[in-house]
């Protein structure tokens, strides 16, 4: 099973960087795991929200394969504990998913097909996090949840 970790907005800033791509590869080592940056569109900050998550919709659309099992962050999603995003991970295999991609939307969110498209809509927290950092407890999340399913001593329970 591959993973697809796709971010709407800038690329990495340097804080994070470090941070994403020491858990890239440890992640890399259960799953193959890939990022993709959307860049917003040029005229993004002359552009209504709704006409930009459309904008940004295109985009998103065009790299998701109609196979891919699609995970929406959002704040008004499912919240999992971190055995039930293993439990998550480990029923994705045993169904022979080949991709799971999970999404970060735009500053505004994401339009309403993508919302439509997804298969599950998560959400990390009650809490409200910038784009940045979700990037970041995504990646150690996914992470955390491989070293739970081969009962390796990073998650304590």
């Amino acid at each position: 099973m591959r993973m697809l970790f796709i971010s709407v907005g800038k690329a990495h800033e340097s804080y994070i960087k470090e941070g994403l791509s020491d858990f890239t590869q440890r992640i890399n080592k259960y799953y193959k795991v890939e990022w993709q940056i959307i860049p917003p569109p040029k005229n993004a900050a002359n552009m209504a929200a709704l006409d930009l998550k459309k904008a940004e919709a295109e985009s998103i659309l065009g790299v998701i394969q109609k196979e891919d099992f699609l995970v929406l962050l959002d704040e008004r999603g499912k919240q999992l504990s971190s055995p039930q995003l293993a439990d998550f991970l480990q029923k994705r295999a045993n169904d022979s998913t080949k991709q799971i991609v999970f999404l970060i939307g735009g500053a505004f969110g994401v339009n309403s097909n993508i919302v439509e498209r997804a298969n599950l809509s998560w959400s990390l927290s009650d809490l409200v996090f910038p784009h940045m950092l979700v990037r970041l407890i995504l990646a150690e999340q996914i992470y955390r949840a491989c070293t739970i399913l081969r009962n390796e001593k990073y998650h304590h329970q």
